[in-house]
């Protein structure tokens, strides 16, 4: 009898480590997805540019200025992504757009932000607006349009466009320098982001969210007001929400209820869901429709609209 228990209790082991070994690989590989990044590689013309000083961190952006176009410029956020805990300015999935910005005569600012959870939400909203709040204070230096702004960005970097956007003028999330500068921006374009922290997800999802956050329960108040459904209401922002239809990272009704709501609220927004696309529109199942550059054109005649329709400063 005892040599079957040990046995067992070997068996079980052996069991229990297997299941251990393939959980991390499957993490590794979801985390491999979420953080998927098209192969680009860019020099910007204005690089490490210290916008903010918060929490004793410099916070920088860079500058990508347009080809053979007269200055000044009016300019586009861009907003990496990197489940909340990691990235780049000069990374994540959006960052294959800006040459198609830079081509359309926006001069683009991509910005780093204060990563979770070493700095908790609201941290990286509140850097954002700082960082849009500098480029206002130093548009006449960089030769900048700033009357109007734009930002985009995908997944966290989506959800975190969302929150700037849907944010204007609430003084909860103005810190930082150039406080006299406004960091509203006039048109939102949101990739693939979660919009609604507290709806129900798949193990992975929420084990990526507890890392961030601490938690993953759904009436955590940390998740709820970190979800960017809770702040739409009448006066938002233009939206364009774009998000592939087999998202296995951030479930495509995560859009689609955030359209909804927008829609709901009298807002103007647009929703794209690209066929075939995983997270990051990475293909699944067959090509992508529409093509990665047809988005990028789908984001440049959304912000020409916005933006440039009703003139400059």
């Amino acid at each position: 009898m005892k040599k079957a228990v040990k046995w067992l209790s070997i068996i079980l082991g052996i069991s229990l480590c297997g299941l251990s070994i393939y959980g991390l690989i499957w993490v590794r590989q979801y985390q491999a997805l979420a953080d998927d990044e098209p192969e680009v590689v860019l020099t910007p013309d204005v690089t490490d540019v210290t916008y903010c000083t918060l929490d004793d961190v410099p916070l920088t952006l860079d500058l990508y200025f347009p080809p053979n176009t007269v200055a000044p410029y009016q300019v586009l956020v861009y907003v990496h992504g990197g489940s909340f805990t990691s990235g780049d300015k000069r990374k994540g999935s959006g960052i294959i757009d800006i040459p198609a910005m830079t081509a359309r005569g926006y001069a683009v600012a991509a910005i780093n932000y204060r990563l979770m959870p070493e700095h908790p939400f609201p941290a990286e909203v509140i850097d954002a607006k700082c960082a849009i709040r500098f480029l206002r204070a130093h548009a006449d230096e960089y030769h900048l349009l700033t009357e109007k702004v734009g930002i985009w960005g995908g997944s966290a970097g989506g959800h975190l466009s969302a929150m700037v956007g849907l944010t204007n003028g609430d003084p909860a999330f103005e810190l930082g320098e150039n406080r006299e500068y406004s960091s509203q921006v006039d048109a939102v374009v949101e990739m693939f982001g979660p919009t609604d922290l507290t709806q129900t997800m798949g193990w992975l999802q929420r084990w990526l969210l507890h890392r961030a956050f601490g938690t993953d329960s759904p009436n955590d108040t940390q998740l709820i007001e970190a979800s960017p459904v809770q702040y739409v209401t009448r006066g938002a922002p233009p939206f364009l929400i774009l998000h592939g239809e087999q998202d296995t990272a951030v479930p495509v009704e995560q859009a689609q209820v955030f359209y909804q709501q927008l829609l709901d609220a009298n807002n103007e927004v647009t929703i794209m869901v690209v066929e075939n696309a995983d997270h990051n529109f990475k293909p699944i199942g067959g090509p992508i429709n529409p093509t990665r550059s047809e988005i990028s054109d789908i984001i440049g005649d959304f912000f020409d609209r916005v933006l440039k329709e009703t003139g400059h400063e």
